[in-house]
């Protein structure tokens, strides 16, 4: 007989640990086990049969797997935690002794440690960094607007604070910034770094009170981690586009360093440069800005001119957006949120300023008639130029997420500011798109062309009516074809049908009229890429439709039954928003 199986020996129960038995295990405190999970990345884990994982107990437990425990179990920090207990036990012996001899000694040697081998361990590639870089920029930024506690280390706050900036003046460099948006958290940011999509949110400056019930040593250990992590990702990023690490400015000879003698220290001149985030970064060698080309693969097998040419309007469009603000100079008055407006503009080609006494790091005054726009967030402005426009700070932002310039008179001071709209929000087939964003949609096809608002909506019904029939005529080009042939036929025989009948009347044929020859100048054939693009996606949509195998009709018949729910919804959506207008409307007319 083989050897018999004793209760809870495997399986689940061998699978799982708690985290009592994981803390005897590793003879840690439990602080020492929440830090060293939260650098080495161990989370716990819920199993799915708990009774067997508890061995056959329901008290409630935390559970973590086996194999990540021994992990931790030779990681070379724990000795360093260690050494750190007898350094604390060392030093409260000294300051109760009060050999202040022997508390300086002991301070000096400090135990100190590093984390870069466990960043290697966790990415062990460039572009995984970057792809988890999103939560690592939202902690640093919110790190580095907390004020100095017992709780919140001044180093982290700095470091925090300087790796921050870093990025920012690559991402202001590589022009790499895609979206943005204002809400009640903070401003969100979206860039395209190394083909990977990065989003993070920056929180106000604002004097509010910073909440008592967050524990901040478990958010100082992910901050401690976050900063080595960063570190690594600012070096790889600065040294892809030739620019020095650390970054030192590239004054010009109007730009003195005797403007900030009376706002900083002397030491702090080049930190708060920096952080002023107007002027640009000193470089490596000669840094040439080399168009990226597309590379053509053109072959039997695979390829298509058409995906070329659609690579090449992407990649012209992408050009454009990036120098959206380009040949452009901009006034910051002293009440818009300075840091968020500059980042947004120099990213996009623009070159900003505010006064001298707001801030270090303006390149020109106020009376500069080069100004084209003035930041103002403000009813009105008692001082003004004819040179330039007025504007509130959102035409910055709706501008980004529309790629192009906003209509600058929607935005004048005291205006109502149209809605501010979140491009993270996108609407698929069938989805309700509010009016706002469809004059935005009009506009980057170049279809609007300045009509009232009554006009607008007559345009909107009829270029929703003219899809809907470009799709169906894209469909029944074939059957329009073949009728008109059919046509052409019968006109024939009817032709033939009267001349038969006039033989018979007159006796006499009618001469057909011979055509004259002529030569006429040549016309070149434009052929719209994007209605070529359009038609073909519409015949690989029919074609695949009629290729859907019996098992799966009844799945697509589904899909599209949801879409016509959806389309559904966003008609009563659309009929809310005209009876919300016609209202609008009718209050307007009753004032004026």
């Amino acid at each position: 007989m083989g050897r018999r199986k004793k209760k809870y020996e495997s399986g689940t129960a061998t699978a799982y640990i708690s985290r009592n038995q994981a803390i005897k295990k590793l003879q840690l405190t439990l602080q020492d086990f929440r830090r060293l999970c939260i650098l080495k990345g161990i989370y716990p884990h819920e199993p799915k049969h708990k009774k067997k994982a508890n061995k056959g107990s329901t008290a409630p437990k935390t559970f973590y797997f086996y194999k990540d425990i021994q992990f931790l179990a030779n990681e070379p920090i724990i000795n360093k935690f260690r050494e750190f207990k007898h350094f604390v036990r060392r030093l409260k012996k000294a300051i109760a002794k009060k050999n202040s001899n022997a508390v300086s000694r002991i301070r000096s040697n400090k135990p100190k440690y590093k984390l870069d081998h466990i960043v290697k361990e966790r990415y062990p590639s460039f572009v995984d960094a970057v792809r988890d870089a999103d939560d690592c920029l939202s902690m640093c930024a919110l790190f580095a607007t907390f004020p100095k506690t017992s709780c919140t280390h001044i180093e982290f706050i700095h470091l925090c604070k300087r790796l921050i900036v870093e990025f920012m003046h690559y991402v202001i460099t590589s022009k790499s910034l895609r979206k943005v948006f204002i809400s009640i958290k903070g401003i969100y940011y979206q860039a395209d770094i190394a083909g990977q999509t990065v989003t993070w949110v920056c929180p106000h400056k604002l004097g509010y009170q910073h909440p008592t019930d967050v524990d901040y040593k478990i958010m100082q250990t992910f901050v401690e981690f976050y900063t080595t992590f960063l570190g690594f990702i600012n070096f790889r990023l600065y040294t892809s586009i030739n620019l020095q690490y650390p970054p030192k400015l590239a004054l010009n000879e109007h730009e003195l360093p005797d403007k900030t003698k009376d706002l900083c220290l002397e030491q702090e001149q080049l930190e708060e440069r920096l952080s002023a985030l107007s002027q640009t970064l000193k470089t490596v060698g000669d840094s040439v800005e080399e168009e990226p080309q597309i590379d053509v693969f053109l072959s039997s097998d695979s390829g298509d001119p058409d995906d070329l040419e659609k690579a090449k309007i992407d990649a012209e469009n992408i050009k454009k957006f990036q120098n959206l603000f380009k040949s452009l100079k901009f006034f910051l008055n002293r009440e818009v949120p300075r840091d968020g407006l500059t980042f947004v503009i120099r990213s996009f080609g623009g070159e900003v300023s505010w006064d001298k006494t707001v801030s270090v790091g303006y390149s020109f005054p106020e009376t500069d008639e080069s100004i084209t726009h003035q930041i103002v967030d403000r009813p009105m402005m008692e001082k003004q130029y004819l040179s330039r426009y007025y504007v509130q700070p959102q035409w910055v932002f709706d501008s980004v997420n529309a790629r192009m310039l906003q209509p600058v008179e929607d935005y004048f001071p005291g205006v109502v500011l149209p809605p501010h709209l979140s491009p993270f929000v996108e609407e698929q087939e069938g989805d309700y798109i509010p009016p706002e964003k469809q004059q935005i949609i009009r506009k980057q096809k170049g279809l609007d062309s300045g009509l009232g608002e009554e006009e607008e909506e007559e345009s909107e019904e009829e270029e929703s009516e003219a899809d809907g029939e470009d799709v169906e005529s894209e469909v029944d080009e074939e059957q329009s074809e073949e009728e008109s042939e059919e046509e052409e036929e019968e006109e024939e025989m009817n032709t033939k049908h009267i001349h038969k009948k006039r033989k018979q009347v007159d006796g006499s044929i009618e001469q057909p009229k011979k055509a004259k020859m002529a030569v006429h100048a040549g016309k070149v054939e434009m052929v719209n890429i994007g209605q070529k693009l359009q038609r073909q996606e519409a015949e690989e949509k029919r074609l695949a439709e009629m290729m859907i195998p019996k098992k799966k009709r009844r799945l697509y018949q589904k899909i599209m039954y949801s879409k016509k729910k959806r389309s559904q919804e966003a008609r009563k959506l659309e009929e809310k928003r005209k009876v919300f207008d016609e209202e609008k409307t009718r209050k307007k007319k009753r004032k004026s």
